[in-house]
């Protein structure tokens, strides 16, 4: 029988029950990071309407630098798209994935950009 590793399965529960209790609104849109093995996604969700109402991701920019480094340009990029969109409080999902590393750095630089968590 083939199933299915831990971790995968783990990382799904964490975002389901992390999910189960937290929702974007029109006021307080939520911060929804995806983390592969080589990007950083990130967008800004309008949960009552459903809508993405920014979107950023690590594609275009890692070419070349360190996954942390991208991971902070990412991060400056969204706070600075979301200033000039109005947003100023959000609420951060990290989807299940453990804040450190390239999640952590990501939310640090969207901090210091002016967002509020």
């Amino acid at each position: 029988m083939h199933t299915k590793p831990r971790t995968i399965t783990g990382r799904i529960e964490r975002h389901a029950r992390i999910r189960a209790r937290m929702a974007g609104t029109a006021a307080r849109p939520r911060l929804a990071v995806y983390k592969s093995n080589r990007y950083l996604h990130a967008q800004i969700i309008d949960d009552t309407t459903g809508k993405t109402l920014l979107s950023g991701s690590t594609k275009g920019a890692a070419a070349g630098i360190k996954k942390v480094d991208a991971a902070t340009k990412l991060g400056a990029e969204l706070a600075a798209k979301a200033k000039a969109a109005g947003i100023t409080e959000v609420v951060f999902d990290r989807g299940g994935f453990r804040y450190t590393g390239r999640v952590a750095v990501l939310a640090t630089a969207a901090r210091e950009g002016g967002l509020k968590f």
